[in-house]
């Protein structure tokens, strides 16, 4: 059975800062106004050129992970760093800056305008207009279905390709991490097996991945780390292939048998 991992998610040794992690959420501990904390000393490391998939029940505290990284929620102890520095406390803006993007739960295109205009809105950083077209391309050689699209109103693409286009437009940036919240929900099963090949490209092209996703099985798939989460921690972690063979964990959180070996 893949470790323990209340203190550390398995994806490093160690509680000091290491360069080979590009995201640390160290020790964290975070709620909503003075509700009780949802996330209660959860550690979770994302390497350099991986995906790190964090599963568990609802309520374990997934998504608010994903708003602690990004800058939504400022946690109440514990540290961010990207790439070693310390980013605590920092707003959306700051993290986007420091390499950071987040395509939150749902799809957030703007239905009445181009995919060219949705994508080009993820570069509004950008001041060189070299650099945008350059990062333009990047991402239409990488999702396809974009650069088919490219002229088309977002509204007429169907579910599986409007996160196509919410992924391009946060890799305008260039950022170093992507956290992915939920990208399946509401697609079908060939929407979801397309979506799920375009976060593999994402991550082969340099991205590193920190998903949270209600189809278990399917990230862990796709995953180099599992992280499984409950009451507001870090319970297993483990190379994701491991966690997939758990029967434990099979019938627990991935509903039902594990994957054959």
């Amino acid at each position: 059975m893949a470790s323990d991992a209340h203190t550390d998610p398995g994806s490093g040794a160690g509680s000091g800062t290491d360069p080979a992690f590009l995201l640390e959420l160290d020790d964290i501990r975070a709620g909503y106004g003075r509700a009780a904390l949802v996330l209660r000393g959860l550690t979770v490391r994302v390497p350099a050129g991986a995906i790190v998939c964090l599963v568990g029940p609802n309520g374990a505290g997934k998504s608010t992970v994903l708003k602690v990284a990004s800058g939504l929620l400022t946690p109440r102890s514990g540290r961010i760093l990207v790439d070693g520095e310390d980013v605590t406390g920092h707003g959306p803006q700051r993290m986007l800056a420091a390499g950071v993007a987040h395509v939150l739960q749902g799809h957030s295109v703007f239905r009445e305008m181009t995919v060219a205009e949705n994508v080009l809105l993820g570069g509004y950083t950008l001041r060189d207009k070299a650099l945008v077209a350059e990062r333009a391309d990047f991402v239409r050689e990488l999702f396809p279905v974009v650069a088919e699209r490219w002229t088309s109103l977002a509204g007429l693409l169907s579910g599986g390709q409007q996160k196509q286009v919410e992924f391009a437009r946060s890799l305008m940036v260039e950022p170093r991490v992507v956290l992915l919240d939920e990208p399946s929900m509401g697609l079908d099963p060939k929407a979801t097996g397309v979506v799920f090949e375009q976060i593999v490209r994402m991550r082969d092209a340099g991205t590193a991945v920190l998903l949270v996703e209600q189809n278990a099985r399917r990230a862990l798939e796709a995953a180099d780390t599992g992280c499984v989460l409950d009451l507001g921690r870090v319970h297993i972690a483990g190379p994701a292939r491991e966690l997939l063979a758990d029967p434990q964990l099979g019938e627990l959180y991935l509903g039902g048998r594990p994957a054959r070996r």
